[in-house]
């Protein structure tokens, strides 16, 4: 079959693979110039692939198709921002969506069953990448922005009923947060230190410390923000359920786990501890007369 006996249905079909090719070629392309050693030669070896499945489906629609800029753009920012194995691993999302694409034209174009094995190829090489150190303590990020999620939610809540002033809650929180961070990290270094392990005991407690600390001023924010103590409590519950929402998918991503699940049971605990903290607050209030 050749462009001219394609039918529009088929030459939409192509059109839209040459641009996820080419697109795709710019991303690892990319990617690669600023990657090490090991991880650029790969990601060079998979643009060139790409390229050439770019070629293959000119061959048959012969046009040139430009690639998705913005697409681009998105990609190169996720490493920037996030990691490149967070990147990656949303790009292999994009191949697992184009081989189902490629089943459906393989009974037209053999060449359709070669570019799904080197998509298939690209996968488990993608996954060989991943060897990025901050990666190697997600488990550390964990533990530091869930026990702040956990903790610092609880705590606002409480104080919040409690004391009924939204600057002295924030300080509060503040002052219990930063404390609560130096805390952890301590515990952290002295846990994997202990462990002998092959992770640094240093960076470990660094990643908890710096996610526990980026939770407590978020989740403290609201109460520097508004005057009325139910707006700053709500408003940092909110902004809990945003965290958790953003931490989850990432780690889903990066885990490749479920993300409902994990997501409704960190919310759960979350919410559930601030919900409690707030009765609790209220009790200790009317028991001991506190008024302010």
């Amino acid at each position: 079959m050749n462009e001219k006996t394609l039918n529009p249905k088929l030459q939409n079909a192509l059109t839209a693979f040459q641009k996820n090719e080419i697109t795709e070629y710019l991303v690892y392309k990319r990617l690669s110039n600023n990657s090490g050693d090991k991880n650029r030669e790969i990601l060079s070896r998979i643009s060139a692939d790409e390229l050439r499945h770019y070629g293959i489906w000119k061959k048959y629609t012969g046009i040139d198709v430009k690639p998705d800029t913005i697409k681009v753009f998105i990609y190169i920012a996720l490493v920037r921002l996030f990691s490149l194995t967070f990147a990656i691993k949303m790009m292999e999302k994009g191949e697992g969506r184009a081989q189902y694409s490629y089943k459906q034209v393989a009974g037209d174009f053999e060449e359709a069953s070669q570019v799904m094995e080197e998509e298939e190829r690209h996968e488990k090489e993608l996954i060989s990448l991943i060897d990025e150190d901050k990666l190697n303590y997600i488990s550390s990020m964990i533990l530091g922005l869930n026990d702040a999620l956990v903790e610092l939610t609880g705590t606002l809540a409480g104080l919040s009923f409690a004391f009924q002033n939204t600057r002295l809650i924030g300080i509060a929180g503040l002052i219990t947060g930063i404390a609560a961070a130096l805390s952890m990290m301590s515990s952290e270094y002295l846990a994997k230190k202990s462990d002998r392990g092959d992770k640094n005991p240093l960076k470990a407690s660094l990643y908890t410390g710096i996610a526990y600390f980026i939770a407590v001023v978020l989740l403290v924010m609201p109460f520097f923000i508004f005057h009325v103590y139910y707006t700053a409590i709500f408003s940092t519950l909110i902004i809990a359920v945003i965290v958790i929402l953003f931490f989850t998918y990432f780690i889903s991503v990066i885990k490749e786990v479920s993300f409902l699940s994990r997501f409704l049971e960190m919310s759960a605990l979350s919410l559930g501890v601030a919900g409690l903290s707030f009765l609790i607050g209220y009790g200790l209030r009317v028991f001991l007369h506190v008024s302010m």
